[in-house]
């Protein structure tokens, strides 16, 4: 998971981790010595074996429940997480610090993120109706019960459909009734400029990039995304 292995690194824990999915590229520097196990679907297990980890780290929206249970078999401290808001990222420092003996770390942790989210948190941003996707073909977007929804929702930037039976929905066409605005992510799907025009076209609405770890990843690399996230409200509203 990656936004959890950067954490890991930021409790000063990066010798003590012997394997990382494909996703895993933060803090590059660190990483890059850190073997490949696949990717958060498709954990090879064979090779996470022989290495003889005593933690690993899963995360329920990312991890596959068969996963787990065959992690569960020989690894002594499957540690699962599933943060659901911005302020979760407290909880989730904790609970790292408290697994690993960071304590320390983890409280200066909570500290940046909390002075972070003071300064927004008074603040008043316009409200706009956004349909925020993260995949092209098939379409799909993200659910209000989602992280990324309550993060975007801070800064009034509130996701479309209102309901859905699904966190991820698949939708047939872009439907952009009460739309205002179409969010293209940098992640898991890499939208990038050339899509811009495409989306535009069938939507018939203004389509924005936006950085996808900024808005989606908890852990440190939520502190800056809080930053990035209020510059980003601004411009839509302009």
């Amino acid at each position: 998971m990656p936004s959890l292995t950067e954490l890991v690194c930021e409790l000063g824990l990066a010798g003590q981790l012997v394997g990382r999915t494909g996703f895993c590229v933060h803090p590059t520097a660190m990483v890059r010595r850190i073997p490949k196990l696949g990717g958060t679907k498709d954990v090879n297990l064979a090779k996470l074996r022989a290495l003889e980890p005593t933690h690993v780290i899963l995360n329920m929206d990312e991890n596959r429940m068969e996963t787990a249970r065959a992690l569960a078999k020989f690894v002594p401290n499957v540690i699962i997480t599933h943060p659901l808001a911005p302020l979760d990222n407290l909880a989730l420092y904790r609970q790292f610090g408290a697994a690993f003996g960071r304590e320390r770390e983890a409280e200066a942790l909570c500290a940046r993120f909390q002075s972070a989210y003071d300064a927004i948190a008074t603040e008043r941003f316009a409200p706009r109706r956004v349909l925020y996707l993260i995949w092209k073909d098939p379409w799909m977007t993200v659910a209000r019960d989602t992280y990324i929804s309550r993060t975007l929702r801070l800064f009034g930037l509130q996701t479309l459909p209102e309901v859905a039976s699904e966190r991820y929905p698949r939708l047939d066409k872009l439907n952009m009734h009460g739309v205002d605005l179409v969010l293209l992510s940098s992640e898991p799907f890499r939208f990038g400029e050339k899509h811009l025009a495409e989306v535009a076209a069938l939507s018939g609405k203004p389509a924005l990039l936006v950085d996808g770890e900024m808005t989606s990843w908890y852990g440190p690399r939520a502190i800056a995304g809080l930053t990035y996230l209020d510059g980003f409200a601004r411009r839509c509203s302009t």
